[in-house]
């Protein structure tokens, strides 16, 4: 005979599964909070700077040493071929960082939260969301070097190509929702997945053409270039370059920062369609993949408080 008591677990065990939010829920239930979201974004930014003398400068700061090292190393010293470097450099650089940062945040954000977690009940999820926050902050103060540099050498962007720039940004964002909300829940039970994730994005960053031109692997890859594209950042790197560093390439006499003196191929002579579509493609699998982080973060979160 069965036994009673086994049978009563079994049922109360799928009728807790079954109560679990479903992902459309959750967003529903990370909109209702929203508030709480923008609180938390505000703390994370106020607890970077605490006690700080530059405050907010620190994040102006960064992307110009990266730009003046990179460009001294690449582009004088071994001549990278790439007229105008620093302005392709930043177009590039940006995004990685904010798409960097965010995973970084997002990772630890759930394992530094603790006490939070353990005292009062709102959508777990926005810790990491808010920690993506934070890093689109800084997103928008970096972008004022660009903007700057590019109004101090009156270098004009392609703007038919800006939108495919903005929703470059959107999928960004989605995708790095999906892989923080993913690996916060992870690292709650692997601590190591946040040290692991540095590595992880120091490899990220050479793979992609942000420092070199796409065109550079594209011709030796020829026919099987597509590959390159496998990296969802790539596309959305493109993105950026298109719209704002608007070269596609060509003979050249050198540009406004010296250097090198010819660029050929610095990125893909292609059409809007072929922007807005690998963007598009890199969109629709970042849907999918917040849909599932947000499933396994609902199936992680229940044992939250014992491993905290």
């Amino acid at each position: 005979m069965d036994d009673p008591a086994v049978g009563t677990a079994e049922r109360a065990t799928r009728q807790e599964i079954s109560a679990r939010p479903s992902p459309r829920q959750r967003v529903a239930d990370i909109w209702r909070y929203r508030e709480l979201l923008g609180n938390l974004v505000r703390k994370e930014l106020k607890v970077k700077y605490k006690n700080s003398s530059l405050g907010f400068l620190w994040s102006l700061l960064n992307p110009i040493l990266y730009l003046v090292v990179f460009w001294v190393v690449f582009d004088l010293v071994l001549g990278s071929g790439i007229e105008d470097f620093p302005i392709f450099l930043l177009a590039g650089l940006l995004p990685w960082n904010l798409f960097s940062t965010s995973l970084g945040s997002a990772t630890s954000s759930v394992v530094a939260n603790a006490s939070l977690v353990n005292k009062v009940y709102f959508p777990r999820e926005i810790l990491p969301l808010a920690g993506i926050g934070a890093a689109l902050v800084h997103f928008f103060l970096q972008a004022v070097v660009l903007i700057g540099a590019l109004a101090v050498f009156r270098y004009a962007p392609a703007w038919e190509y800006l939108p495919v720039v903005v929703l470059a940004l959107a999928v960004l964002l989605v995708l790095g929702a999906a892989l923080g909300i993913a690996l916060a829940a992870i690292n709650v039970y692997l601590r190591d997945t946040q040290h692991l994730l540095e590595l992880v994005l120091l490899a990220w960053f050479w793979i992609t053409p942000i420092v070199y031109q796409y065109k550079l692997l594209s011709d030796k890859l020829q026919e099987k270039s597509v590959l390159l594209l496998v990296n969802p950042m790539t596309s959305l790197v493109l993105a950026f370059q298109r719209g704002i560093y608007n070269r596609v390439g060509g003979p050249t006499t050198g540009g406004r920062f010296g250097g090198a003196t010819q660029s050929s191929g610095i990125l893909p002579d292609a059409s809007l369609l072929w922007y807005l579509r690998n963007v598009a493609v890199v969109g629709a699998v970042s849907v999918a993949l917040l849909v599932g982080a947000l499933w396994l973060f609902g199936r992680l979160e229940d044992n939250f408080s014992e491993e905290l």
